[in-house]
């Protein structure tokens, strides 16, 4: 095995699936990468949108209000 700084982006991916059927099995490493899914959208945009009226402030106070005992609140 080579050092990973060495390698394409194509031996590390066999590599890694190289090493995942060999610890887990064909059914395993399957199951394993079937977790990650790409999702649709475009997150860094709608994380934009959804946070962009928050402040610093805002977020202090939120964080403030979870941490105050439930009687003062």
């Amino acid at each position: 095995m080579s050092s990973a700084a060495s390698m394409s982006l194509y031996q590390i991916r066999m590599e890694g699936w190289k090493a995942l059927t060999e610890r887990l099995g064909a059914a395993g490493a399957m199951r394993f990468m079937m977790q990650y899914d790409p999702g649709l959208g475009d997150y860094t945009k709608e994380r934009h949108d959804l946070f962009a009226d928050l402040t610093i402030d805002t977020l202090l106070e939120a964080v403030a209000e979870r941490d105050r005992p439930k009687e003062e609140r």
